[in-house]
Formats: structure tokens, sequence, C-alpha cells
């Protein structure tokens, strides 16, 4: 660790010196990405220094315990040196977790691809309300939430939604959400009173620039259509809808909630860009398939990984054994507590891999 930490801090001092070289000051995004790096890495450089001050001052007490004659001094250097050494250790535990990879889409805005699983009309009712929580959460975190695309059913539910949430830190909050939700309740639709399960999966994917994902133009396939309400219902006469399909992946991105073609397009080229990096990414981590599987954030969306039981007033989340009782609260949008202990376990297996 020692060394990682003096390579930082070394990154630290030239980044300082190249801040104020007016050769860089005068190209724009060659300081804006030094300062953003240099923001990233003062925490950690702060600390180390604040970890040099205190072993200081730790040998400094040890050799004074040495040289102490009186038991009443004694006593005052020892305490010292405890108090000391306990600064010491919670630095050293502090800087092991900045010094662990941080993954590179967590300031990234994202979309959230809700689908009706199994369960027919009850599964489109429990993506809404999944919808809902998101939304509620969203607004608790002050980011910015809307409904990007969505094919909604007759009765008030979603065979598909995708939310846009934007917000620094909106992937890192929403990431481990991926995966298969599942619902126990008693449907609305249900006259027997009998509990059904049913399913819906969510899909979270980071926004990303064009630099980030280089798209051929010429890779496209763009088809506009009518956009059409509940039950096929035309409520657009004009060709606003909006279908790309990305040929080379067979990757098909459709939007109709714009009042215009540009706006439809634009949004589909937005949640394309994402959906090409989530599978580039899912290929590339394909052999690490048995590792990921361990993980939190594996984002493997045939897992099912909560459960929301409504006779029980229980949200359970299987990936780490977490057991809350307060359902209304969860769909409320309080889902800080689930996605804290999720951050929590994600740093817990980072630190294990690293031997820290």
């Amino acid at each position: 660790m020692q060394e990682k930490l003096e390579v930082v801090e070394q990154r630290y001092k030239e980044l300082e010196q190249l801040l104020s070289d007016p050769n860089v000051m005068d190209n724009r995004d060659e300081w804006l990405k030094m300062s953003r790096e240099i923001s990233e890495i003062t925490p950690i450089v702060e600390l180390f220094q604040r970890l040099k001050s205190v072993e200081q001052e730790l040998t400094d007490a040890q050799e004074m315990l040495k040289d102490s004659k009186e038991e009443e001094m004694s006593d005052l250097i020892r305490a010292e040196v405890a108090s000391l050494s306990s600064e010491k250790e919670k630095i050293e535990a502090d800087l092991k977790e900045q010094l662990l990879p941080k993954d590179p889409y967590d300031d990234k805005n994202v979309f959230i691809e809700i689908r009706a699983g199994t369960g027919g009309d009850e599964a489109a009712l429990f993506a809404a309300d999944l919808l809902k929580m998101y939304t509620r959460f969203a607004e608790r975190k002050n980011y910015k939430a809307e409904i990007v695309e969505s094919h909604p059913t007759n009765i008030g539910g979603f065979k598909e939604v995708i939310l846009g949430v934007e917000g620094k830190g909106a992937y890192s909050n929403l990431k481990f959400e991926s995966g298969v939700h599942r619902v126990q309740r008693i449907p609305s639709t249900e006259s027997g009173g009998r509990i059904h399960t049913s399913a819906a999966t969510v899909a979270v994917l980071p926004e990303v620039e064009d630099v980030e994902v280089e798209i051929n133009p010429q890779d496209l396939r763009v088809d506009t259509f009518c956009a059409t309400g509940p039950g096929g219902q035309s409520v657009n006469t004009t060709q606003s809808a909006v279908r790309i399909t990305h040929m080379p992946t067979n990757v098909v991105v459709s939007c109709q909630d714009e009042k215009s073609q540009l706006q439809n397009k634009e949004k589909a080229m937005r949640i394309l860009r994402s959906r090409l990096l989530d599978k580039y990414i899912t290929e590339q981590t394909a052999e690490q398939a048995e590792t990921r599987k361990t993980m939190v954030g594996s984002g493997d969306r045939s897992e099912r990984i909560r459960t929301y039981n409504f006779p029980q007033n229980r949200v359970t989340d299987h990936r780490i054994n977490l057991t809350l009782h307060k359902l209304e609260l969860v769909l409320a949008g309080e889902l800080d507590e689930i996605v804290d202990e999720l951050v929590a376990d994600e740093r817990a297996e980072k630190l294990k891999e690293t031997g820290a």
C-alpha cells in the first residue's frame, strides 16, 4: 500500500504544477480533465499526509515513553500512544478503501429498464410499482427522473418502461438494482384472495457520451412509425415514433413518447449507446462469470435479487440476506438502507479480492 500511496502523492504534485502551467490552462478540456483527477485523489493524499504525521508522532511518543522516569508522565504518554495507534489503524483502513478500484461509471446518469415478467397483468402492475419506487428514490436524492419510453397496459401497468435518471452518482446508487424482482401479494384482479407470485426484470445502464461508444451511422437502420397508446389505439397520426436497429449486434431501440421525430431519435440514440456499452462490458467479462456470480454488482439479469412480500410487509434482498419489514417505505423510495448494505458488501468483496 505504501508504494501505491507514494505514486498517488507524486501524481498529485505533478498535477499541481501542470494546472498552473499556462499551456495547460489554455486547453480547457485538458485542464478540466486534470482538475477532476486532482479532485479525486486529494482525499487520498490528505489521508496519506495525516498518516505520516501520526506515524511520526507515534514514534516520538514511544521514544519519550522509553526515557520517561515518572510514573504519572508515563501514564499520560501511554494514553497518547494508544490514541495515536488507534488513529493510525483507522487511517490505514480508510486508505485501503480509498485505493480500491472505482467503477468508472459511478458518476454517470442511468437508464432503468423495467419489464414485466411472469405473472401477466399483475407483473405489469408490479412493473409500475417499481417505476414509482425508483422515481421517488430519485426525487429523494435530488436527481431528475423522466420516462424515456413506455409501453403501458390498459389497467395502469407497464409491459416495458424506461426511466432516465440524471444526477451525480446516479449509477453508483442504482447499479445494484439489475436483476429479477419478485412480488408476492393478492392481485387486485384476484377474487379468491389467493397470493400470487409475479416478477419483473430490471436493467440499469449507465448513460455514456458519443466518444465513449463509437457508432458508425452506416450500421444503423432507422424506421419511423406512428406512435400508439394502450391497446394499439392511435394517438399520433404523424410518423414521430422512431425505431433504430444496430445491425452488427441486432440491438433494437424504439422511442415514441416525444412529439417530434427528432426528439425520439435523440432519446433512442442515448439508449442505444448505453445498451451497446452494456453488451460490450458483459461480453468482456464473460470469462469471469463464476467470479461475477459471487459479487453483488454482477448485473446478471436472470438472478432473482429481491422479493417484495405484501402479506408479511417484508422486503428481502437475497444477495446479502437482508430482510426489512417496511415494504411500504421501500416502495415509497426509501432504498437507502438497502443501497448502503449493498455498497458495503461490494466494498468488502473488493477488499477480500485485493488481499487488503
